[in-house]
């Protein structure tokens, strides 16, 4: 008879030459199938050929493994360097709004580029100029004696576009503050000063020495000239403000108002020597026009444009993780879309940290901005904004082995190995490796009896 192996349910018990039990269950006939195949894992061993018999009693393929393929140890030089996405674009965006009232008369169109001296748009037909500078233009210019940065930027930009703006006080220098323009000019038509007034009867002592003029009286620096029969004959005296003029600070001299005159005219702006804060846009250099989002015939006092600068960079949103391997004035690669390199270089790095919200639950990684200037602006002329991707260059090492990271095997008391490569069979010799550099799919190796050209085998 032959040998019939049963399994009991419940118990789990095996009995043999059973001829007179029933027929088992589908349970147990379930089990059996398990029973068999671990029988045929036990003597058979894993992994060669083995065919599994699914609860329908159908047989399947089992799941390939990785392709083994055969690679030469090569000799070779290895960067550690790392490619990240990035975005290319013009530089320091900025929305334009303008200020005071009025209506919009004049607008650039968009892309062009506005450089010093130039109106940028135009409200009740008055231009607002470009200056450069780093200090707005954020107080009317009228009071003559006045002291600042702003007040620098003009007399700068006057200057650098050929206007004699006469000598600007050293800093150190104390200057006194008249009353502004529009006072004065309402002084002078006041009675006291209608002619036949005799200007001799001045009130003694209304006027500073001579001595508190300063050497610069006669030189049109505004040092000494602002207290100049500041009351005029029969005037009641107006109290001088005195400042002292620091590093950086322009005056507003009776040379730079006449300046500002001489100007006003050239850029059809009525020539009174007095600037407005809405006469100026001041920028860092030339501007290209990158929106227009209003319209001739709008109100003044509302958004009107977005000017970036003319040049263009990559901002790339670095995991902080990653920034020790990332330093300022790192030389990299950018490629653009049409498959072409450029060189470039890392500008800044940002010192504000954004978390990306992409992981679970809302949370994420958290992010700096590095921004990457490009060599050649020829290379990017036509594009105005496109993913790009950056490769960093790292550290690098000429002349080491190395073989795809395929290749490693990690063995089981530590470490790792390569599998030699015998003709055209696998499983061939195990030989221990030491790993250095991992760069772009490739590891650098080192050990004994590793070469040069010798075969091992790599997964595909």
């Amino acid at each position: 008879m032959p040998l019939r192996v049963t399994v009991q349910e419940g118990s789990g018990e095996v009995r043999d030459n059973e001829a007179d039990r029933p027929e088992p269950t589908a349970r147990g006939r379930k089990a059996a199938v398990f029973l068999g195949i671990g029988a045929v894992l036990l003597v058979g061993g894993v992994g060669t050929g083995l065919l599994w018999t699914g609860g329908d009693g159908k047989m399947s393929e089992p799941e390939p493994g990785p392709t083994i393929r055969q690679v030469a140890v090569a000799k070779r030089d290895m960067s550690g360097g790392k490619e990240m996405e990035g975005t290319l674009g013009y530089d320091s965006v900025r929305t334009i709004q303008g200020a005071g009232e009025g209506v919009v008369t004049w607008l650039p169109k968009q892309g062009a580029t506005v450089a010093r001296g130039e109106q940028l748009y135009r409200v009740d037909e008055r231009p607002t100029v470009v200056l450069y500078g780093s200090t707005p233009m954020y107080r009317r210019l009228d009071t003559p004696g006045s002291v600042g940065r702003d007040i620098r930027v003009v007399a700068d930009n006057l200057k650098a576009v050929g206007y004699d703006i006469g000598q600007q006080p050293a800093a150190g220098t104390v200057v006194q503050q008249r009353a502004p323009v529009g006072q004065q000019m309402s002084a002078d038509a006041s009675p006291s000063t209608a002619p036949g007034t005799d200007q001799g009867t001045a009130e003694p002592g209304s006027g500073p020495p001579p001595s508190a003029q300063g050497d610069d009286a006669d030189q049109g620096t505004g040092a000494g000239q602002e207290a100049e029969d500041q009351t005029g004959a029969g005037q009641s005296p107006t109290p001088a403000r005195q400042v002292t003029v620091k590093e950086g600070d322009g005056v507003l001299t009776e040379g730079l108002m006449s300046a500002i005159k001489r100007w006003q005219k050239s850029v059809d702006i009525e020539p009174t020597g007095v600037l407005e804060s809405s006469d100026v846009v001041v920028t860092r250099s030339a501007v290209r026009v990158s929106e227009v989002s209003a319209q001739t015939g709008d109100a003044a006092a509302n958004e009107l444009l977005s000017v970036s600068a003319t040049t263009k960079s990559v901002r790339i949103p670095v995991e902080t993780l990653d920034l020790g391997t990332i330093k300022a004035g790192q030389k990299v690669t950018v490629m653009l879309p049409d498959g072409t390199e450029t060189a470039g270089e890392v500008a800044t790095i940002g010192t504000t940290i954004k978390a990306d919200q992409e992981g679970e639950n809302g949370t994420g990684v958290t992010k700096i901005n590095v921004t990457v200037s490009v060599d050649d602006a020829e290379a990017v002329k036509g594009i105005d904004a496109a993913p790009v991707q950056v490769r960093f260059e790292g550290d690098t090492k000429k002349g080491v082995l190395a073989v795809p990271v395929g290749a490693l095997l990690a063995l089981r008391e530590g470490g790792y190995a390569v599998r030699l490569a015998e003709g055209r069979s696998v499983g061939g010799r195990l030989v221990p490796v030491d790993t250095g550099m991992f760069a772009r799919g490739l590891v650098e190796i080192s050990g004994e009896g590793i070469a040069a050209g010798m075969k091992v085998e790599a997964t595909a």
